[in-house]
């Protein structure tokens, strides 16, 4: 392939208001361009790219098992009323009609439509365990399209189900899956890490997110070197060690003017974990008090599972002083009555706490769990902090470290199956709800959290499985006979073994052809020059070693240095 012959538009200088590293890079190696903010288009180089990491994740699907579909990209509003998610999914939904009024959606993900596929088709035990995956376009409707294809409205995605007769099975496939992800992302060549996940609106049992370490990564996770990981709205929190403090009697004090935990703390020279904050919150239409510790926050994904909502939010001003008839600040959960009470595990330990009165300018001192107040719910609801211990070791701190989500699965069990009445018959003829599992991956995810990973000041620096080419010849001088002939020679050998091979033929400066190879991010660069060529010579760079020098060898050496990179 030559270079001249290829739509490879560089370029020097990008917008200022690309906010990401892997954007930047990818608009300026002319791998894509911006059509609009979320929508992107990919040119010849970019497409490659996609291709290849395709292909690695294909390979591991079809290595166990799983069978190739397409399935449509516009979905009926039917089958989203049937699961509930067509009213509780959210404004990110792409909703649509068409000329007769009827109803449709941009699919965001496949539940739906995959589970309408096997209750027409799958009847009896027989015919599973079955895995179904398909790459598709995806659409969701980001109030905020940022970092480049990390967060756009429109991106391509791996996503797999797997049915099952029952839980232990699923499991069974849950292990293998968890290894060909694995297996997809070392391929890939990340620094990655695999942590334990809340489910969001896909829903189910259980789930682990597959995570990219970045600095620009919008997922937060904690890890021990114990092996426990989990996003943070997922970590465990462990509960406070009761204390043996002495307990003193109740005692109402004035603080005037003092709303806020950070006045109250300052005004009374109390520390934050003393004190117990009475937070507001409706869900599923009821009103609800949680209690959580001074210098904590309430982690909302926890307390809607400890509720089992659908849907909960923080009441408003109006809506508190409405429901308690107390103003803001001074909420405490001594005498509240009419509303349930939810707290934190943490907040029930705390000795002689300081609570707000229930009426205002006043709070309480020496507040203590059963004697003088009660809760209907205790659980962990709260975010993990620095500092916190590892629930699973109880040894050691945890670690925070930032990253990009690249591949999530879960464990669906029958919610789907249930709400779409997917079944089958067993073995004694008796009817059951299909038990599943989902998977999904983020190609362009992938290739944008690659980049971030693997860069230096001149570019892209490619793993050698994702490259757009594996290796780039540039002859200084493709004019010259010797030059070109050599250059081609060594061409048809790398072709032949089944390597991208670029030529760059252009009419350049030897300079420009140099910053576009590493731009790109080639893995091998061969050089054919009339300086080196006196000794016999060609040079070859390979660039992730991106401080070391360029060496020089026979060209029938340089063949077979590159071919031992890549035939093992």
């Amino acid at each position: 392939m030559f270079f001249s012959k290829l739509f490879i538009p560089t370029l020097r200088e990008i917008s200022s208001d690309v906010d990401a590293i892997s954007a930047k890079l990818m608009i300026k190696s002319g791998m894509v361009r911006k059509l609009s903010s979320g929508f992107y288009e990919f040119l010849p180089l970019g497409f490659k790219v996609l291709k290849k990491i395709e292909n690695i994740v294909r390979q591991e699907m079809n290595a166990i098992g799983g069978q190739e579909v397409v399935l449509p990209l516009i979905l009926p509003k039917d089958l989203w009323m049937e699961t509930g998610r067509w009213n509780i999914y959210g404004k990110e939904l792409f909703r649509l009609k068409d000329r007769k009024e009827v109803e449709y959606c941009l699919t965001p993900t496949s539940e739906e439509c995959i589970t309408e596929l096997i209750r027409k088709n799958i009847k009896s035990y027989k015919q599973l365990p079955l895995m179904l995956y398909q790459f598709g376009i995806k659409f969701r409707d980001e109030i905020r399209p940022r970092f480049g294809l990390m967060r756009a409205k429109e991106f391509l995605m791996k996503d797999a189900y797997s049915f099952h007769v029952d839980e232990i099975d699923l499991e069974k496939y849950y292990k293998i899956m968890f290894s060909a992800y694995t297996n997809v992302f070392l391929k890939c060549g990340f620094k990655f890490r695999t942590v334990e996940a809340v489910s969001d609106e896909i829903g189910g049992l259980f789930s682990h997110e597959f995570i990219a370490m970045a600095d620009i990564g919008e997922e937060e996770i904690v890890w021990c070197n114990c092996g426990y990981g989990a996003n943070v709205e997922k970590a465990e929190c462990l509960k406070v060690e009761q204390t043996n403090d002495k307990l003193f009697t109740m005692e109402e004090i004035v603080t005037p003017n003092v709303g806020t935990v950070l006045d109250v703390t300052k005004f009374l020279n109390v520390p934050l974990k003393k004190i117990i904050k009475t937070i507001i919150y409706v869900y599923d239409g009821n009103p609800v008090a949680v209690l959580v510790r001074g210098d904590h926050e309430i982690n909302e994904i926890k307390l809607k599972d400890l509720l089992k909502a659908n849907e909960i939010f923080l009441a408003s001003e109006q809506t508190v002083v409405s429901i308690t008839n107390i103003p803001v600040g001074f909420l405490g959960p001594v005498g509240l009555k009419n509303i349930k009470i939810v707290a934190d595990i943490s907040v029930i330990e705390i000795p002689n706490a300081l609570v707000g009165a229930n009426k205002e300018n006043y709070h309480i001192k020496n507040v203590n769990y059963k004697r003088d107040y009660s809760a209907n719910v205790v659980g962990d609801i709260r975010k993990v902090v620095h500092g916190d211990i590892c629930s699973k070791c109880k040894i050691e701190k945890l670690m925070f470290s930032k990253g990009i989500e690249i591949g999530h699965i879960f464990k669906l069990g029958t919610k789907y199956s249930k709400l779409m009445n997917a079944i089958y018959f067993d073995t004694n003829g008796k009817v059951n709800f299909i038990t599943m599992g989902c998977y999904g991956i983020g190609i362009t995810r992938i290739f944008s959290a690659i980049i971030e990973q693997s860069h230096d000041n001149n570019g892209i620096i490619w793993p050698d499985s994702i490259a757009p080419f594996e290796v780039i010849i540039i002859p200084i001088n493709y004019k010259n006979n010797k030059i070109k002939k050599i250059t081609e020679n060594i061409y048809i050998k790398l072709f032949s073994k089944g390597l991208d091979i670029l030529i760059d033929d252009r009419d350049e400066r030897v300079g420009v052809k140099f910053k576009d190879a590493d731009l790109i991010g080639i893995p091998y660069r061969i050089t054919v020059g009339e300086k080196s060529l006196i000794n016999g010579n060609v040079g070859l760079k390979i660039r992730r070693n991106s401080e070391g020098k360029e060496i020089f060898l026979k060209p029938e050496s340089v063949v077979d240095e590159i071919l031992r990179m890549f035939i093992k």
